[in-house]
């Protein structure tokens, strides 16, 4: 039986793209736990996957130019983490800026709002920081409209027109549509900045 799962577990994950991350919980649709945790451990040993941190593994990417795995795809494993744990997640900070191309800067702190508790990973040098945050602004608004909130609050109220142009080209006319209604009980600086991003001044 356990033969059968770890072929079902690999099958799966042989269709994933590398550096796709995931967790035990991804797999027990058909599986139970146990099981699926022991495939996973199993594989691991094989070296068919990865493990990143404690109950998270990747498909790990082999470079033939540096002759070595490349370093885990943190996207991936954040929302590997969040699944995991069934948190609501948006990024904060100087990641909300990278996301939304406000940023070139290099990072190796990563945070994060969650709708969990707060936690703390360390892969490599690279920190990930997840904070706990209840408010409508991360419940009850989409990603992508809690990512622009989050961005706006770090560039502050002085947002230069280059800033809200790089907003706006990251946003779909759906997108903005929904921002402007989901974001309408945010701070009024913020929400005068979102109405301009999205073509609505008067």
């Amino acid at each position: 039986m356990i033969n059968s799962h770890i072929d079902f577990i690999r099958n799966k994950i042989a269709n994933l793209p590398y550096g796709s991350a995931f967790v035990v919980s991804d797999f027990t649709d058909s599986i139970d736990y146990e099981n699926a945790k022991k495939c996973l451990l199993r594989l691991e040993k094989n070296r068919f996957i990865r493990r990143i941190i404690r109950g998270v593994y990747d498909k790990p990417y082999f470079s033939n130019l540096l002759n070595e795995y490349v370093s885990p795809n943190i996207e991936q494993v954040v929302n590997a983490i969040a699944r995991n744990y069934s948190w609501k997640i948006s990024p904060s900070g100087l990641t909300a800026l990278n996301s939304l191309g406000l940023s070139a800067q290099v990072i190796n702190k990563y945070e994060f709002y969650s709708s969990g508790q707060y936690k703390t990973y360390q892969i490599g040098n690279i920190s990930i920081y997840f904070k706990h945050k209840s408010s409508k602004e991360l419940l009850n608004l989409s990603f992508k409209s809690t990512l622009v909130v989050n961005a706006i609050k770090e560039v502050g109220p002085s947002s230069s027109d280059y800033c809200i142009e790089v907003i706006q080209d990251n946003l779909s006319n759906e997108e903005k549509h929904d921002l402007l209604i989901e974001a309408s009980g945010t701070t009024k600086w913020i929400y005068e900045i979102i109405k301009t991003i999205c073509d609505q001044d008067e």
